[in-house]
């Protein structure tokens, strides 16, 4: 049980989810040998300091690790400037990280999925970070690995080494040339029409994601994600009371419920695809379903005004 990753876990105001996904990770198979490092941002209203103290009332009486840190901000950070700064200091300590946010749901095998393909993959140089997540797609049937490679990263789950992380651009210097050049933009969307659009709504203000620009970091350096076959993560944090995943939720996905603890993985991985078909396929009709959905919002106060 030597060199595991530690788990870092960022969370704001949602005891309910947190509850269960702390819970979730304690019935994980290395979860008693494995190192927690939880980032509380702080209260950026005064309706939600009470909140954010019981999620840190409650971080205090966590158990079952083998170690926990909590580090309270003293300030609202944001999700975006809260991950690039939580993940720098803990992965420069200890050279890789397992990242959570606190509606990110694990299977009892997860944290034995990541550090597997963590250890395995480390000297790749094209792989860049490795998912917990994976979508239901039916042409997964047809691999024997129980892995896949894909052009585009997950959020939800995911894990990276020290020497690639510190290696990304977070201010995107040159997005103005990316923007002029047909070709780049084209090369991005392999991993769904959104990404560019997401990219510009960064630039514009329009929203502070940090996955994007490390979605851009990848793309632009010919870099790739690991995801795994069967999903080792369930997403339970759609609902009014999300921060960033608000309305129905439409990435609902199966969460491996096997006892595998080995993987079968595979050096010098290629891409399939029919697997990246369906993966792109898959990410441009929820790009789809939430721009209609935006609409039928936007039609209805316009209606209501």
């Amino acid at each position: 049980m030597d060199n595991l990753a530690p788990v870092i876990i960022f969370t704001y105001n949602r005891l309910d989810t947190l509850e269960i996904v702390i819970k979730k990770l304690q019935e994980n198979i290395l979860a008693k040998y494995t190192e927690i490092f939880i980032f509380s941002d702080y209260s950026k209203s005064e309706k939600d300091i009470f909140t954010v103290q019981n999620v840190r009332t409650y971080l205090k009486t966590i158990q079952g690790f083998q170690k926990v840190t909590i580090i309270e901000r003293e300030k609202n950070y944001g999700l975006a400037k809260n991950i690039i700064e939580g993940v720098t200091d803990i992965i420069n300590i200890y050279g890789k990280v397992i990242v959570l946010e606190d509606d990110l749901v694990t299977s009892a095998n997860f944290l034995s999925y990541m550090n597997q393909t963590l250890d395995f993959y480390q000297n790749s140089e094209k792989i860049f970070g490795i998912s917990g997540f994976s979508w239901n797609l039916s042409s997964l049937k047809n691999i024997e690995e129980d892995v896949f490679m894909a052009y585009r990263p997950s959020s939800w789950g995911w894990a990276t080494w020290k020497d690639k992380w510190n290696t990304v651009d977070w201010e995107i210097k040159d997005y103005e040339i990316f923007m002029k050049n047909t070709e780049a933009k084209k090369k991005f969307n392999r991993g769904g029409m959104d990404m560019t659009r997401m990219l510009r709504h960064f630039k514009e203000g329009k929203n502070h994601s940090w996955a994007i620009r490390w979605a851009y970091f990848m793309s632009k350096n010919d870099k790739y994600c690991i995801y795994p076959k069967v999903s080792k993560i369930q997403n339970i944090g759609y609902g009014d009371n999300s921060t960033h995943c608000t309305g129905e939720h439409i990435h609902k996905t199966t969460l491996d419920d096997s006892s595998n603890t080995h993987f079968n993985l595979i050096n010098n991985i290629t891409f399939n695809q029919d697997v990246l078909s369906e993966f792109k396929n898959q990410n441009n009709y929820l790009y789809k379903v939430t721009k209609r959905i935006k609409i039928k919002i936007l039609n209805i106060f316009s209606k209501d005004n």
